[in-house]
C-alpha cells in the first residue's frame, strides 16, 4: 500500500494481545481511555468483545518497510448492531429487502461505549494521512467480504478527512458539562440563572438529606467488593431496560487492575450496605460517565451521582469536562448541554450508499434544528440576575 515514497502494510489481528501494547498507546496517546491498549484488552480478555456478544476483533495496523507500527485502528466484524448507539438498523433492513445482507460488517468503535475520541489513531510524527487509514479500511472491507465500514463516535478531524476520502458522514448529539474554570460546585452554581440554580440545590440538599454515605473511589481504593456491588448494580440496570449483560464480572476487575486511577467509582452505602455506583474513566481533559446502578428508591440519587458528583470531581482535578454518555435531555437542565458527535461511514452497495446519503442530508439537518432548540432551554444565565 503506497503512501507517497513509502510503503505500508495492513494486517488484521483477531486478538489485541497479537499487537504490542507499547505499539498501541504510541498511536493511541493517553488522552482517551477508551481507545488505549489496557481498556480494549480487558474488553477482550473478559469475554465481554467476542463472539459471544458479536463484536469479534479485527483490529487494523499499518507498518512501514521496517516494521514501524505508523497507525492502528480499533475494529470489530459485526453480526448486530447493538452496543453502538449510533443505530444503522434501517440500513440493514433496506439492503435486506434487495436479498443482500448488510451483517457481517465492520465497526472501528470502543465496544458498548458512546464515547467521542480518536479512532483512526496515528503515531506522531509518522505523518501518516487519513486517507490512507480510509483506504486500507476499505480493501479491508472488500477483502473480507463485508457490506461496510462504520466509524463512530471519531474525532471532528477524522470525521473531516473521512469526508474528503469520500465517505458518509453523519452527526449526532450527547450533552456535556464544560468546565469554565469553576473553583467549585457553589462557583458553577453561580453561573445559572436564579430559578435553576435553586432546583440544583434543592436536588443536591435532598439527595445528601436520605442518610447516604457517598465515597469517590479510583486505583487502588476500590476492592473486588466494590466491583462484586457494582456488578449487581449494572445487572439492575440491564434487567430494567430489558438489555443485554454485555460486561462481564471480569471486565470489571480488569479495568481497575489495568487502568488504576484513570478509574473513578462514584459508590453510595445506606448503613455501610452499598446502594447504588456510577463508572466513570478519567482523560487528560475530561471524565467520561458510563455505567450506573441502584438498588432501592432514594430522592434524585441518579443525579447525585452520575452528574452532580462527576462536576464535583472534574472541578477538583482541573478537567475542561465532563461527558456522560449518550441521550439524556433531563441533563440539560443539570448543567449538561448539546454537543456534535460525529461518524462516518463507507458503504459497498451502491444503491444504499445512495440512499443513505439522501437521509444523512436530511438528518445532519434535523439535528442541527434540534440543537437550536435545546439550546434555548440552557439553564445558565442570560443576564436577568
Amino acid at each position: 500500500m503506497p503512501d507517497g515514497s513509502a510503503t505500508l502494510t495492513l494486517t488484521l489481528h483477531a486478538k489485541i494481545a497479537e499487537i504490542d501494547a507499547a505499539d498501541w498507546d504510541a498511536c493511541a496517546g493517553d488522552g482517551n481511555p477508551f481507545v488505549s491498549h489496557a481498556f480494549l484488552s480487558a474488553m477482550e480478555d473478559s469475554g465481554s468483545a467476542n463472539s459471544r456478544t458479536g463484536w469479534l476483533p479485527q483490529h487494523a495496523v499499518l507498518r512501514r518497510e521496517d516494521q514501524r507500527v505508523v497507525g492502528i485502528v480499533p475494529m470489530y466484524a459485526k453480526s448486530h448492531s447493538y452496543g453502538e448507539y449510533v443505530f444503522d438498523h434501517g440500513w440493514a433492513n433496506a439492503l435486506e429487502r434487495t436479498g443482500q445482507s448488510y451483517y457481517p460488517k465492520l465497526q472501528v468503535a470502543a465496544p458498548f461505549s458512546p464515547v467521542p475520541g480518536p479512532r483512526l489513531l496515528r503515531r506522531p510524527g509518522s505523518g501518516l494521512p487519513i486517507a490512507t487509514l480510509a483506504n486500507a479500511l476499505e480493501q479491508a472491507c472488500q477483502s473480507l467480504g463485508l457490506s461496510s465500514v462504520n466509524v463512530t463516535f471519531c474525532t471532528r478531524e477524522e470525521w473531516d478527512g473521512l469526508g474528503d476520502a469520500g465517505w458518509l458522514r453523519r452527526t449526532g448529539m450527547q450533552f456535556h458539562w464544560e468546565n469554565d474554570n469553576y473553583a467549585d460546585f457553589d462557583g458553577f452554581l453561580g453561573a445559572l440563572s436564579s430559578r435553576k440554580r435553586k432546583v440544583l440545590r434543592r436536588e443536591r440538599r435532598d439527595a445528601n438529606a436520605a442518610g447516604l454515605t457517598f465515597h469517590a473511589l479510583s486505583g487502588a481504593d476500590i476492592t473486588e467488593a466494590h466491583w462484586d456491588a457494582f456488578y449487581r448494580f449494572y445487572h439492575s440496570t440491564v434487567d430494567r431496560k430489558w438489555g443485554s449483560a454485555y460486561l462481564t464480572r471480569s471486565f470489571f476487575s480488569l479495568l481497575g487492575e489495568r487502568l488504576g486511577d484513570k478509574v473513578v467509582l462514584m459508590y453510595a452505602e445506606n448503613a455501610g450496605r452499598p446502594v447504588a455506583g456510577a463508572l466513570n474513566l478519567a482523560g487528560d481533559e475530561a471524565l467520561y460517565g458510563r455505567n450506573w446502578g441502584c438498588r432501592g428508591d432514594w430522592p434524585f440519587l441518579h443525579f447525585e451521582l452520575c452528574y452532580y458528583r462527576a462536576i464535583d470531581w472534574a472541578i477538583a482535578h482541573g478537567l475542561k469536562r465532563v461527558e456522560a454518555g449518550a441521550q439524556g435531555r433531563h441533563k440539560i437542565q443539570r448543567g449538561y448541554l448539546p454537543k456534535h458527535t460525529y461518524s462516518a461511514h463507507w458503504i459497498q452497495h451502491t444503491g444504499l450508499r445512495r440512499a443513505v446519503a439522501s437521509f444523512l442530508q436530511e438528518e445532519r439537518a434535523g439535528i442541527e434544528r434540534e440543537m437550536a432548540a435545546l439550546a434555548e432551554e440552557s439553564p445558565f444565565r442570560k443576564g436577568e440576575d
